[in-house]
Formats: structure tokens, sequence, C-alpha cells
């Protein structure tokens, strides 16, 4: 059986979690704010990706929005080719962003719909919020592409999964004594 990603929405349809949404206006607070000083801030558009339970969009329990950004697989190898890596450190990095071992980052398969046709790459590394309001304004005006279940679950894990991580102090050492397997 053949479990399709993704499907299109059209405008009037309800926004759910793991939905696209393009040139998403967010606000990028400033870099240095000291207290009582007027703030200036930036307003830039972003590709995203709707990370908020579907319960909580559509049954009126959120102010903000959760989203994060995407972009291509063929922006994130560029990235890769900046930074220097050869062809086997990218592969490398490549087939372990498929398994799931760069929990910054989650890859979702091809998109072949409405001649869009790559993968994509979600950030989890940046988190933004939408005022509701701006995000049901901004997804009515066209037909959406959501990711479909279980698709769908897997990202909002993988999202789950960056954020409960923990950083220890120090790692465990195991003692050599205890690897090695003894026959009684």
């Amino acid at each position: 059986m053949e479990y399709p990603w993704y499907e299109q929405t059209d405008n009037n349809s309800p926004i759910e979690q793991g939905e696209f949404v393009l040139a998403c206006p967010i606000v990028i607070p400033p870099e240095n704010y000291s207290e009582g000083e007027t703030i200036d801030v930036q307003i830039s558009e972003i590709n995203c990706i709707i990370l908020s339970q579907s319960c909580d969009l559509q049954n009126g329990k959120l102010e903000i929005a959760l989203v994060c950004p995407f972009f291509s697989l063929q922006k994130f190898i560029a990235g890769l080719e900046e930074s220097g890596k050869n062809s086997s450190e990218r592969k490398k990095t490549i087939e372990n962003l498929r398994k799931g071992i760069l929990p910054g980052y989650h890859l979702l398969n091809k998109v072949n719909i409405n001649e869009v046709e790559d993968y994509y790459i979600v950030d989890f590394r940046n988190v933004y919020g939408v005022h509701m309001s701006s995000l049901l304004k901004l997804t009515s005006k066209s037909d959406r592409i959501r990711v479909l279940p279980p698709y769908r679950e897997h990202l909002s894990q993988a999202f789950a999964r960056f954020f409960m991580r923990v950083g220890l102090p120090q790692d465990i050492k195991i003692e050599k004594e205890f690897i090695s397997i003894k026959k009684a």
C-alpha cells in the first residue's frame, strides 16, 4: 500500500499542522535591547511550515502559531559546498539528514505538486511565532500543500525530539574491563 506524502488543499480549508506557507512575514527581534529603549524591529518573509497542533489551530486555542523555515535540499547542498565539505563528507551529511541524525533539521520527501519538485528540509533551529489572524489571512489567499499522516506526525515527533534534548556537562566513560565480555 502506498502512502502519499502530500496533498493540495484549497484556500478555504482550515489550516493544519504540516502546511507550507510561502512568503510568511515574521518579526526579527533586535540583537541588542536596553530597557526603556524604542525598539526597531525587522520584518522578513520566509517560507515556513506550520508546527502548531491542528486541534489548537482549528479550535481557536492559539493567538500565536509556531512555524519553522524550510528550504530545498539543493540549497542545503550548496551550503555544504560553501563550507568546504568534500563530496564524501557531503554524502555522509545528506545520509545523516535522511536518517534523522541531524536533530536541528528534518528531511521531507520530494514534493511533486504544482511544478514544485524538490526535497525540503525543515530547520528546527529557528522557530517563529505568527499571529493567527495574519496566518489565516495569508493562507486564505491561495491553495496550499500539506504533509499527510503519518509523515506529519513524524515531523512533529522530530520537532519534539529537537527540543527535549538534554546536554550533559560530562559524558559517561565506560571503563575497558566492562566493555570486554569475559567467559566464566
